[in-house]
């Protein structure tokens, strides 16, 4: 994170208390406090179109999306203007309108969003597709708004009342202090998105409580997330060809799906490595419960102080994105001293188009401090430096579409569950995070790979075939 201050900076994390309920008092006269109630529309009226809230405004929305608006407005005067068969978005406070004002951005936008100030009625998934299509569209033809724009949307927003001071950050927005990729700032930023609790991250997932891409090998209507996910950690273990006795370490082990897998079925010795305290715990816990304590152990530290040789077989599924880009380079090589010559590293990361933005703003304030994606091949070439052959590249993008909209399911049938554990802002941080994300995959913003990739050293006594992985 960039940026300057008149303060010492230090390397913690700060995240506020955790969210209530409370109400908020700070609103201008018509505002609602987030969470509650949503304006009703007013009658239709001549009048009302020219004279609300909702069409000063859509002519600032055709302006940043194209025109027609792809969006219908809903004021929190009860005015409504747009198309009436669009996705709604409602503007339950003049508050929405000043934190765009102050923000005018997709952090903005987020920011709004998961503190009530802003809402959507109807599917949040298609409204979100439409918006960004608009937007696209918009951008091939047109300039982005400039001074003038901003100008325009501030007189606007003052004549409805709607000028004030910079609303504060939502409870749940990260603010890191210190070097980026610190061990302190790392363990901080880790913190914030992994301990948020246990008890949630079991409300969220299945069982076996892995916290990545699953693999979707079949179809008909009892194949359950739970099965994509066992098929997931069968396909890593297949890959690397694991047997009995062999030596297994899992750096980023998360809540040690895969090394509690490859311990159970593949009888491996594992060691598991996590940044994140309570995962530790969390997994120390099932190791014991599942008497595997002789095949298991669980290391609470940074992946930079894994000091870790001879090891068959090392994995690493979803943590390269928080390894930073400048320490990619020592992290590959940190995978690779950790093997033995001809032993098998299987690296599982999300990337991101050559022109996309990875994570972007909400990600990166919300949900994953400080992570960073780079495209499927500059990933690819980081390990060729670092010493790797590379045996076998698999692209996932479509089986993560069904992964998250299997949380994203989940997590509205258990909103109320969720809600009651987390607050209402963390569940509506997470039902953005969730749907935004399907989105980005779908769309070919985002993608996720499987890297499988070879210490040279050792002649295989056979050809690999594709087939056997």
């Amino acid at each position: 994170m960039t940026g300057t201050s008149d303060r010492p900076t230090t390397d913690r994390l700060e995240t506020g208390r955790p969210p209530t309920d409370r109400p908020i008092t700070d609103h201008p006269a018509g505002d609602h406090p987030a969470g509650g109630p949503t304006p009703r529309p007013a009658a239709d009226t001549p009048a009302r179109r020219a004279s609300g809230a909702a069409a000063r405004l859509l002519p600032l929305v055709e302006v940043l999306t194209g025109t027609p608006a792809p969006l219908r407005l809903r004021a929190w005067d009860g005015s409504t203007a747009g198309p009436p068969d669009a996705p709604t978005l409602v503007l339950r406070s003049r508050r929405a309108l000043r934190r765009l004002l102050w923000q005018p951005d997709e952090l903005g936008l987020a920011q709004a969003y998961v503190s009530g100030d802003l809402d959507v009625e109807g599917d949040l998934r298609q409204a979100l597709r439409t918006v960004r299509e608009a937007v696209e569209e918009r951008g091939r033809v047109q300039p982005r708004p400039g001074t003038a724009f901003l100008t325009r949307a501030a007189l606007t927003a003052a004549r409805l009342g709607a000028v004030g001071p910079r609303p504060g950050a939502p409870q749940g927005q990260a603010r890191l202090h210190g070097t980026p990729h610190t061990r302190t700032r790392d363990r901080a930023a880790i913190s914030h998105h992994y301990d948020l609790s246990n008890e949630f991250y079991e409300l969220l997932l299945d069982p076996s409580m892995a916290y990545s891409c699953a693999y979707w090998t079949r179809t008909d209507p009892g194949y359950s997330l739970a099965d994509a996910q066992h098929d997931k950690l069968e396909l890593i273990c297949r890959k690397l060809e694991l047997r009995p006795g062999m030596r297994l370490l899992d750096v980023g082990c998360g809540w040690g799906a895969l090394v509690l897998h490859a311990a159970r079925h593949h009888g491996v010795h594992a060691v598991g490595v996590t940044l994140a305290a309570e995962q530790a715990g969390f997994v120390r816990e099932r190791v014991r419960q599942q008497g595997l304590g002789d095949r298991v152990e669980i290391r609470h530290q940074h992946w930079r102080d894994v000091e870790a040789t001879g090891f068959d077989a090392v994995t690493t599924v979803e943590m390269g994105e928080h390894v930073g880009d400048d320490h990619y380079p020592d992290f590959a090589r940190q995978l690779r001293r950790a093997l033995a010559p001809g032993g098998h590293l299987l690296l599982q990361q999300m990337s991101r188009g050559a022109h996309a933005p990875g994570g972007g703003a909400f990600i990166e304030s919300f949900i994953a401090p400080d992570m960073h994606m780079r495209p499927l091949g500059a990933t690819v070439s980081l390990l060729e430096e670092a010493g790797f052959e590379i045996r076998d590249v698999q692209g996932l993008r479509e089986h993560y579409v069904a992964t998250v909209d299997a949380w994203h399911e989940t997590l509205e049938r258990r909103r109320e569950e969720v809600t009651a554990l987390v607050g209402p802002v963390t569940a509506r941080v997470w039902r953005l995070y969730l749907v935004g994300g399907s989105l980005a995959f779908e769309q070919g913003r985002m993608g996720v790979d499987q890297v499988l990739a070879q210490r040279p050293g050792a002649s295989p006594s056979r050809p690999r075939t594709r087939s056997a992985r």
